[in-house]
């Protein structure tokens, strides 16, 4: 078993705005982009331009529709675009499980990373994780995952505002934003506390670093009067995320 370092105070993490995120898939082609040749390259393709297309691609879009009021037989209230990648947990199973110590997490600034050279691809890790953020490189046989693009963040050569993980770069709608969750005072924390950000599945007990902003609620042309559409935030769409990610 791998043993998780004292708790410190940077926490590098994503939030992720589903108010303004288009499901455009920038994000997910930026990341594959920059990571095959990045710290965890190469991330392997199987069979992708034919029937049954595979691969190891650390951040992906989902697309769900809801109904308003949760009701399925009233047809759908809006288009919920939400990505997914390794929410780098605080206190995460994926790390404690593993026998050799390939998955640890870094004290320095909370990111959680694989050391392939000790990886036994023993998936016990992916098991883990109840987000099913773990990537398994069947060409490899090791366990691959979001790393934050490291080889990014920390590059000097690189100009400030590009020092930032692929997929923040990338989006078109700014519904990314990167930054340090443990300060309460940086533009990420702020945002956050202004916006009711959300931990996906708290009860777990896991603290995923990673948040994410709730859809506001749609405007009508009687604010006084609120729509079934409009109800479709808080815990009703939390509900829904927890039931869809356990499944």
């Amino acid at each position: 078993m791998t043993d998780l370092p004292a708790a410190g105070g940077k926490k590098l993490g994503l939030v992720i705005d589903l108010d303004t995120c288009v499901g455009c898939h920038a994000c997910v082609t930026n990341c594959k982009e920059w990571n095959t040749g990045g710290h965890m390259a190469p991330l392997t393709d199987v069979n992708p331009y034919g029937a049954g297309a595979d691969g190891v691609w650390f951040n992906r879009v989902h697309t769900y529709e809801i109904a308003p009021d949760g009701d399925p037989e009233a047809g759908c209230g809006r288009t919920l675009h939400f990505p997914k990648s390794c929410l780098h947990c605080e206190t995460p199973d994926c790390v404690t499980v593993c026998p050799t110590g390939a998955s640890y997490k870094r004290a320095s600034d909370g990111i959680v990373l694989v050391d392939e050279a000790k990886c036994i691809g023993c998936k016990l890790c992916a098991w883990a994780c109840p987000y099913g953020a773990r990537e398994f490189d069947v060409f490899d046989g090791v366990m691959k995952k979001c790393t934050l693009c490291i080889d990014r963040i920390y590059n000097e050569n690189l100009e400030d505002a590009d020092r930032v993980p692929a997929c923040v770069a990338t989006c078109p709608t700014s519904a990314r934003h990167f930054g340090d969750l443990g300060d309460p005072t940086s533009a990420v924390s702020r945002l956050v506390a202004d916006r009711g950000g959300i931990e996906l599945m708290p009860d777990l007990g896991y603290r995923p670093v990673n948040r994410y902003l709730p859809p506001r609620a749609k405007h009508t042309a009687t604010p006084a009067t609120p729509s079934r559409q409009d109800s479709v935030t808080g815990d009703r769409l939390w509900a829904m995320l927890d039931r869809l990610l356990s499944r």
